[in-house]
């Protein structure tokens, strides 16, 4: 197969080490021709210092060579980078040295003469165990996703118009950015485009952009090479690797630096990352989904975004409403969330009474469905059997009434709302001022002073 018509997940960068100079030439012009890049070394303390300037997928090394044999080089390739993959090759093949090359952590041996097919064979399944690690590093990812039904729930009008822009762009390769609140399922959005595509069966990696340590942000994403920076004692690959074939999911991008966003803009515009610490680049192929709660518009009038990194993930865009938007859909995803804690309960069993959807649905829900799964949580546990009640809702939701008379009460303005919140501060301290103000936490002279301005506008209308 040619370079060309070579998947990029089958390709391999190679690191052959041999003191025949025929070998040397033979794979020097046979592996480009297989897909793979190669660098020749004609001994194994060349192959080390290779090494030892940047990082290899596999090794493919003669196991009797002057000087260094090939044992002690995969050895010491294994303590600079931990996954790389050595084949060993000898012309003197015997049980002995099977046993031995297998026990210094060889994949596999090949015996002298190797024909061309064999050699690419064992490349092959080299590239093969390579991608199943990066799919078992996606997996891993993954593990602390939640459990259960992941499907989107409801039927507003908003969440059909979000489930239809996903059947339409989930088939293509565009770049897609989701916009909502905080705990509106972005995330879930994500996955379905994933689910919905040609990679459904490959890595899904979900990002969150703000939880990553400022000085380690690059690393995560884009690897690094053993020695790259203090404390780097051996190579690791990176989550875009870790992606390559599947779906990249950045949560909150707009808390990436200005200097990753240039390098995630290479990564749009070329298809290549680079380790830190590597002098060469690596191809990758990942889709790239974006979420955000941050207006992206206004930070580029700030220059704390990049306006061409903007135009290039915000290529279509998937707007999720906020869950007091549709508020028809929280008994569904009352019942669904509630599935996720008890799975183990026959599907009958009703989970929460017609009081307590009430209460919900009656609140403003300014977290969204993040904020619904917390509280359904606290529920579960005080519920000693199902259905939920009333009484078993966080205390703040037995404020239903106030809620209901102030949704239908008359406009105020600000300053209104704020001398209401003073007078029932009053009232609960029977009018004692100081305590009120602690309340409030204001100062009591700011406390005295609101009054004041209040009379005053009282007398004055």
């Amino acid at each position: 197969m040619s370079r060309a018509a070579q998947p990029e997940s089958s390709r391999l960068h190679i690191l052959f080490a041999d003191d025949e100079a025929n070998l040397q030439e033979l794979m020097r012009s046979e592996l480009p021709r297989l897909g793979h890049t190669v660098t020749v070394c004609p001994d194994g303390t060349t192959a080390v210092a290779a090494l030892e300037k940047e990082p290899y997928d596999c090794l493919l090394v003669d196991l009797q060579m002057p000087g260094m044999g090939g044992i002690e080089v995969i050895e010491r390739a294994k303590q600079m980078y931990p996954e790389i993959d050595a084949i060993v090759m000898t012309g003197r093949p015997s049980q002995e040295t099977a046993i031995a090359a297998l026990k210094n952590q060889a994949f596999d041996y090949l015996t002298k003469p190797s024909r061309l097919v064999d050699i690419a064979l064992v490349l092959g399944r080299v590239a093969e165990r390579r991608n199943l690690r990066r799919q078992l590093a996606a997996l891993q990812h993954r593990v602390r996703r939640a459990e259960g039904d992941n499907r989107l729930v409801g039927d507003a009008p908003g969440m059909k118009r979000v489930r239809q822009l996903i059947a339409k762009v989930a088939p293509t390769d565009s770049s897609v950015m989701i916009r909502g609140e905080t705990g509106c399922g972005k995330e879930l959005v994500a996955q379905a485009v994933h689910d919905q595509s040609h990679r459904v069966g490959q890595a899904f990696v979900a990002i969150n952009c703000g939880a990553l340590p400022e000085n380690l942000i690059e690393s995560e994403l884009f690897g690094h090479c053993r020695g790259a920076f203090t404390g780097a004692d051996a190579a690791r690959v990176g989550l875009f690797e870790v992606a390559d074939g599947g779906t990249v999911f950045l949560d909150e991008i707009g808390e990436l630096p200005m200097p990753i966003q240039a390098k995630l803009l290479r990564v749009l515009e070329a298809g290549e990352i680079r380790r830190i610490g590597d002098n060469q680049v690596k191809k990758v192929d990942v889709r790239i989904v974006c979420a955000t709660h941050r207006d992206l518009e206004a930070m580029v009038e700030e220059g704390t975004f990049r306006e061409d990194l903007m135009f290039r993930i915000n290529t279509f865009e998937i707007r999720i409403p906020a869950l007091r938007e549709r508020i028809a859909d929280l008994p569904e995803l009352a019942h669904c969330l509630l599935r996720r804690h008890r799975q183990d309960l026959p599907a009958s069993t009703a989970l929460i009474d017609e009081e307590a959807l009430a209460i919900l649905q009656s609140h403003v829900w300014p977290g969204n469905v993040r904020e619904l799964a917390n509280v359904l949580e606290h529920a579960t546990i005080l519920c000693d059997r199902f259905p939920i009640c009333a009484e078993h809702l966080p205390q703040h939701f037995g404020k239903r009434q106030l809620r209901k008379e102030l949704r239908n009460s008359a406009p105020m303005s600000l300053k209104d709302l704020e001398m209401v919140a003073i007078e029932q501060a009053l009232v609960r301290h029977d009018g004692n001022k100081p305590a009120a103000a602690k309340e409030l936490g204001v100062a009591l002279k700011t406390l005295y002073n609101k009054l004041n301005s209040a009379e005053d506008r009282r007398a004055a209308g």
